[in-house]
């Protein structure tokens, strides 16, 4: 059912409207008695699921007994960190989820079903594995928030993947990650009919229909000051609230070149991007739109580390950046490859697949350490004043020696492609 739905390229809606069509939304799901929020963490602060987190505890008040990030494997966030992105929420509402022991099984997607859709590449099955607070919390309502934008695991974020991915266990975490790196990154980004989404369709469908989930999604672009713009508001409890605000997404989210470009220079702001396992959006983003031969330049200056955790950490320092052949070998002959599947994705996508150089310029990270896992490294302070982002444009923009470069001032808000990669027109499911 759809509690709510609006938007357009062209619409923007202000944070009045957004809290109104949350509060007549949970108006018409009628009266609660413990109420979950699962909204991102900071590290997709631009989704604007902070402010309509704060509306919902605003709404419910007391009867909001738990908010958890939908984390993933990232860190944890920190007071201030909760502080800035939520509000006036309670800290001690906030929950921390423990990816790595902290969530239940509820079922299991089989391997045939996996091989199926993945065109025979991956054998396994994928368990359908949620925190315990949300499995065995008893809430009346899982107020799932977040935003739908291209993805590179999914094909685009949000609905089913905020719970069963964002609130999920290791298994499926690995499994899910791999699954999307082994079918190909290029044939999901951008597209809601993907691999992964089958998977957590068919789990949701069969194991999770018990759990009294509701999904607030936005679709966030960029406004004409360089601001951010909510463009779209989908509230519903299945899966036409995911399609509509897909199929907005991809209006808004994709930028289609005529041609590939030469040199694109990103920006990493601080406060969003403190490691690769996050910052790597500048590869991602952005790799159907760098021509062969090109270079991408990453200004990084919050980036101290690959990993999010320790032991990620350590696998990205071990094996670096490789591609996706060498990678899919490696896993096939590492253990800890083979244990830790998300990584071992990560490092397919973080590789230009020899296309193109990436020249990473982080704040906190050596060049050693940089050129160890396969990055070109440059000295930051010296880029960031060849490529000041305070005086770039988004896009083309000439510098005064006359080299030409594409700016991106956030790889988080959207997808870069041309359109040999990417055709003009193509169906949000295909």
């Amino acid at each position: 059912m759809i509690f709510w739905s609006e938007g357009s390229p062209q619409t923007a809606i202000g944070p009045g409207q957004a809290r109104d069509a949350l509060v007549s939304a949970l108006t018409s799901i009628g009266p609660l008695k413990r109420v979950i929020a699962v909204p991102p963490d900071c590290t997709r602060v631009h989704s604007l699921a902070g402010p309509l987190t704060e509306a919902a505890w605003e709404y419910y008040g007391e009867k909001l007994e738990d908010v958890l990030p939908a984390t993933g494997t990232h860190s944890p966030m920190t007071d201030a960190e909760i502080g800035a992105m939520f509000g006036r929420v309670p800290p001690g509402l906030f929950r921390v989820h423990d990816w790595r022991g902290g969530t239940r099984s509820i079922g299991e997607v089989p391997a045939e079903f996996v091989k199926e859709v993945s065109e025979g590449r991956v054998h396994y099955g994928i368990p359908i594995e949620v925190d315990r607070l949300i499995a065995e919390g008893k809430h009346d309502l899982v107020l799932s928030i977040g935003q739908v934008v291209p993805h590179e695991v999914i094909g685009m974020a949000g609905h089913a993947k905020n719970i069963f991915i964002g609130a999920g266990g290791a298994e499926a975490i690995n499994r899910t990650h791999f699954l999307g790196a082994a079918y190909g990154m290029e044939r999901i980004m951008g597209r809601a009919e993907t691999p992964v989404r089958q998977v957590l369709r068919y789990g949701a469908d069969r194991f999770a229909r018990h759990l009294p989930i509701v999904y607030v999604l936005t679709v966030v672009g960029q406004a004409g000051d360089g601001g951010l713009a909510l463009r779209g508001l989908f509230i519903g409890d299945d899966e036409e609230c995911f399609r509509r605000a897909a199929a907005l997404a991809l209006e808004v989210n994709v930028e289609i070149l005529d041609e590939p470009l030469g040199k694109v220079v990103v920006y990493l702001d601080p406060a969003e991007f403190k490691s690769t396992w996050l910052g790597n959006k500048s590869i991602y983003r952005t790799r159907m739109a760098v021509a062969e031969g090109g270079e991408l330049v990453v200004l990084a200056p919050g980036v101290s580390r690959f990993g999010e955790d320790p032991a990620i950490d350590g696998l990205i320092r071990k094996y670096g950046y490789a591609g996706t052949p060498k990678i899919l070998d490696l896993t096939e002959r590492e253990e800890d490859l083979r244990q830790n599947l998300s990584a071992a994705a990560h490092l397919i996508h973080g590789s230009s697949e020899g296309r193109f150089t990436v020249t990473y310029c982080p704040g906190r990270l050596t060049r050693p350490e940089v050129e160890s896992v396969n990055f070109r490294f440059a000295e930051l302070d010296e880029m960031m004043k060849r490529y000041d982002p305070r005086r770039l444009a988004e896009g083309f923009n000439t510098m005064p020696d006359g080299e030409r470069i594409f700016y991106i001032s956030n790889p988080a808000l959207g997808l870069w492609a041309h359109t040999g990669r990417f055709p003009r027109g193509r169906e949000v499911g295909a």
